[in-house]
């Protein structure tokens, strides 16, 4: 004999999966929100370093121009620019970050 009890448990059966996965989706979604502008501040660091080096190496060898077309070219803005013996010293932006990098001719 069937009771009430047992027919509401049958028709709950399995009604814990749903909220266990709509919950576990809501977590997954807080958490690459929240991951986001971390992710696009690491690329721009990444991005202002790869184009600091690239202006660095052109300066040596095109002087500050070449520094200031490398630097446009990695979509930067060539902040300073200074020669120091043989080595060009160049520092560059890219979305509000600032990245240096020396290069040489030299020995």
């Amino acid at each position: 004999m069937h009771t009430r009890d047992d027919e509401a448990r049958r028709r709950d059966r399995g009604s814990m999966a749903v909220v266990t996965v709509l919950v576990g989706l809501a977590l997954t979604s807080a958490v690459l929100t929240a991951l986001v502008p971390w992710v696009h501040d690491l690329g721009a660091r990444q991005s202002a370093q790869t184009a600091a080096d690239a202006a660095a190496l052109a300066g040596v060898t095109s002087g500050r121009a070449g520094s200031v077309r490398l630097a446009a070219a990695n979509d930067a803005t060539l902040v300073a620019w200074r020669t120091v013996g043989d080595d060009v010293v160049v520092t560059v932006e890219v979305d509000g970050h600032r990245a240096s990098a020396r290069a040489t001719d030299g020995p």
